[in-house]
């Protein structure tokens, strides 16, 4: 009965744990952040370029939204109104970073995004390569100027609409396509620059491979 209560507060709309957290239902307010802490925190790192500091704003930003929720005039999307108060967090704290210059600001921690694939992988060396590829995107990623950056974590990692993101950064929906053409052309070439070095070394056929093939053969060896 409580996994089925779970599924249908999950379901509801944004008015209504709107409703429920104004009403001070601990439920609402847990369901909209399950719904958003995804899309909020890589904003907020996608200003900050750092997991910790992306961490603490989105937790003052959850906390400014909630005390002012009764502030929220339905004239935009609920995730738009929550979003510019997370970008306004963020942005406050990249001021005050910026102004401390022993602040780390730009340390290359966590993730900001997740591999494509469908299945777990399991041996060490794909997990590696996994983690070194994740490594230059988001490095790739943390070196575009902000204007641009905010726009592709949007669009590409996010999947939001055009009309989304211009709505969420208040730009003109052109203006979003032109800084996501440009975002996209600056990481090909951040990466070209990253990748070429180490390309003669892609594709080693070594570790579990070289094994692999090593115990069929050997095993066809035997069978002879």
């Amino acid at each position: 009965m409580a996994q089925q209560a779970e599924i249908s507060i999950e379901q509801r709309s944004d008015p209504e744990l709107v409703v429920m957290a104004l009403a001070r239902d601990p439920a609402g307010f847990r369901a909209i952040m399950r719904r958003y802490n995804r899309r909020l925190f890589r904003i907020a790192r996608g200003i900050l370029r750092d997991d910790a500091m992306a961490e603490d704003a989105l937790q003052d930003a959850y906390l400014k939204a909630f005390r002012h929720l009764a502030d929220f005039q339905g004239t935009s999307a609920f995730s738009t109104w929550l979003t510019r108060i997370v970008m306004n967090e963020a942005l406050g704290r990249l001021r005050k970073a910026r102004r401390t210059p022993e602040m780390p600001v730009d340390t290359m921690q966590g993730r900001i995004l997740d591999f494509p694939t469908g299945s777990p992988i399991d041996n060490p060396e794909t997990s590696m390569a996994q983690r070194q590829i994740l490594k230059l995107v988001e490095e790739a990623t943390d070196s575009l100027p902000e204007e641009f950056r905010l726009v592709f974590i949007a669009r590409v990692i996010e999947e939001m609409s055009v009309e989304e993101t211009a709505e969420m950064l208040s730009l003109k929906p052109e203006t979003v396509r032109s800084r996501l053409h440009r975002a996209r052309a600056l990481l090909r070439r951040q990466l070209d620059e990253m990748i070429g070095p180490i390309a003669m070394d892609a594709f080693p056929f070594a570790g579990w491979k070289c094994d692999r093939l090593t115990e069929k053969v050997m095993r066809a060896l035997m069978e002879r």
